[in-house]
């Protein structure tokens, strides 16, 4: 009998985990706040994994796309709901659209593991070992994605895995938008 007593947490920590998951995956991302869009990505400067460690190179995250627009997509290597959508990222990439990763809270060598095991969909891969970026972008957990444009502002955000098809649309339509034009002494009224 004592047996089946210390087994009853780990089953309530399953349960508990598959209902995590059920819920990050049909969650309404749309419902959340999105606090940065319509702002400037932060210029959070974090090393560029190269193999399985961090460095010598450094970038910030708005010029990491090198002045085109991209996607900016928090994951780890420890997250779940972060293996459900790596297949929808994988098509991006196939399709050309840029993606830049930011590695978040994980080890450097575990999110090398993870890529060489189910492929690197990744323009270029931040590592944010300590969560900096994780703050600077305000993000709730992994993963969460930003549409950037070539401007470098946040367009569009996503929460939770990027597994809806009409919600991956909505983020790339989001970042290939023409920018506005700026106004001009012509456009403004009052020309006398």
């Amino acid at each position: 009998m004592s047996r089946w007593l210390s087994v009853i947490p780990l089953v309530v920590l399953a349960a508990l985990a598959v209902l995590f998951i059920g819920w990050s995956l049909k969650r309404d991302p749309a419902i959340k706040p999105d606090a940065l869009v319509g702002q400037s990505i932060p210029e959070t400067v974090l090393p560029i994994l190269t193999g399985a460690t961090p460095g010598p190179g450094h970038v910030d995250i708005r010029t990491a796309g090198v002045g085109k627009p991209m996607l900016v997509n928090v994951f780890a290597s420890w997250c779940l709901p972060c293996r459900a959508e790596h297949p929808k990222l994988m098509t991006l990439k196939a399709r050309g659209v840029a993606v830049v990763g930011v590695a978040w809270k994980d080890d450097p060598a575990d999110t090398r593991a993870f890529l060489d095991e189910l492929g690197d969909p990744y323009s270029m891969v931040l590592v944010d070992r300590e969560g900096r970026a994780g703050l600077d972008l305000g993000i709730t957990g992994a993963p969460e994605t930003f549409a950037v444009n070539a401007m470098g502002q946040v367009v569009a955000k996503s929460s939770g895995p990027l597994v809806d098809d009409a919600e991956i649309e909505r983020m790339v339509d989001a970042i290939q938008a023409p920018p506005r034009p700026l106004p001009t002494a012509t456009s403004r009224g009052g020309g006398r």
